[in-house]
């Protein structure tokens, strides 16, 4: 059994990770009685935790919504603060950050008062939010993830009207599984009741998401995990643009740094061959750009003819820098706002 300090953190930790635990499997979990389960509970209480308690033969425990922040944590200016960092880490396009602010988000959504999240919403009416390239209209809102987010974690039924990619609106009964973020995009993985399959859905497409309040026992998913099963659909979706380049760097080089974008092969010692599908060639320009290898376009002919509108634009832009650094107020080394 681990001691009391560490099995109280433990404790903790599982309240946050399901909405509501059975007495017996969260004592089990734990290694204790059902009776010292009930002072750890006290413990949290005494130290400021609203943990609400069930009573009877299916009593169990689950971590609710307070009054205050629990003590000795975080304070009201903090909680805010991480609120608002949160929402806008949930949007980054950093490989892994996105998913793992929604879940910290939805930990502190939880038991955040009404008061704090008031101030979260005004925060966020009056600050610009951060453009990183994604589409018009593919921006999700960080409020409508945390709902999607929560029904994932709770095994939560949802429902939420949904537009297809040709323009139909429907309405959707599902089982949530599980978010992905995958391609800039945030997909949810779910079992769709009314046509009793898996589906995906974008979540920029997903509106008015509503828990049903019915649980339900998880199902297999038809595939590795949640990734693959979206990647494999996604699979299926014709793209307007199939990019293929001839690139000079190792196959292991480039699957490291765009591999998730599209297919590497081995095309003699020391070259690749990368092919990618999208919906607009900016995004396989700037993937091929990134690399900082010498390539060739294979195809298709408008790529060639972008790059090479870039690439005069580019030149005109360092060629005025030179021009500048020679008789103008930013010499060479004097630039400002450097970033390494």
């Amino acid at each position: 059994m681990a001691n009391t300090s560490s099995r109280t953190l433990r404790l903790l930790s599982l309240l946050q990770t399901h909405r509501y635990w059975p007495g017996e499997e969260l004592a089990d979990r734990l290694g204790v009685s059902v009776r010292t389960l009930r002072r750890d509970i006290d413990r949290l209480r005494e130290l400021g935790y609203p943990v609400e308690a069930q009573r009877g033969v299916e009593g169990g425990y689950q971590l609710a919504a307070g009054a205050a922040l629990p003590p000795l944590v975080i304070d009201d200016e903090e909680a805010v603060a991480l609120a608002v960092g949160l929402q806008a880490g949930a949007e980054s396009p950093v490989e892994g950050v996105g998913e793992a602010s929604v879940r910290v988000l939805a930990k502190v959504v939880q038991v955040m008062p009404a008061r704090l999240r008031r101030r979260v919403e005004a925060l966020r009416a009056v600050t610009v939010p951060v453009d990183w390239g994604t589409r018009a209209g593919a921006g999700v809102d960080p409020d409508l993830l945390t709902v999607v987010a929560l029904s994932c974690r709770d095994g939560e039924r949802l429902r939420f009207a949904y537009t297809a990619a040709d323009g139909r609106g429907t309405e959707r009964h599902v089982e949530p599984h599980r978010l992905v973020c995958l391609n800039r995009r945030w997909y949810l993985v779910a079992y769709d009741l009314d046509r009793a399959d898996w589906r995906s859905f974008r979540l920029d497409r997903l509106t008015a998401p509503q828990g049903s309040g019915a649980r339900f026992a998880p199902r297999a998913l038809p595939a590795a995990d949640a990734a693959e099963f979206v990647r494999a659909g996604l699979n299926h979706v014709p793209r307007p643009h199939r990019v293929e380049a001839l690139v000079a760097a190792p196959a292991d080089f480039v699957h490291a740094r765009v591999g998730r974008w599209g297919t590497v092969e081995p095309a003699g010692t020391g070259r690749c061959r990368l092919v990618m599908t999208a919906d607009s060639l900016d995004w396989p320009a700037m993937a091929l750009g990134s690399l900082g290898a010498e390539f060739e376009v294979v195809g298709p002919p408008e790529l060639r003819t972008l790059l090479a509108d870039w690439g005069s634009r580019f030149a005109r832009a360092a060629g005025a820098g030179r021009e500048t650094g020679a008789g103008g107020e930013a010499g060479a080394g004097e630039a400002t706002g450097r970033l390494e």
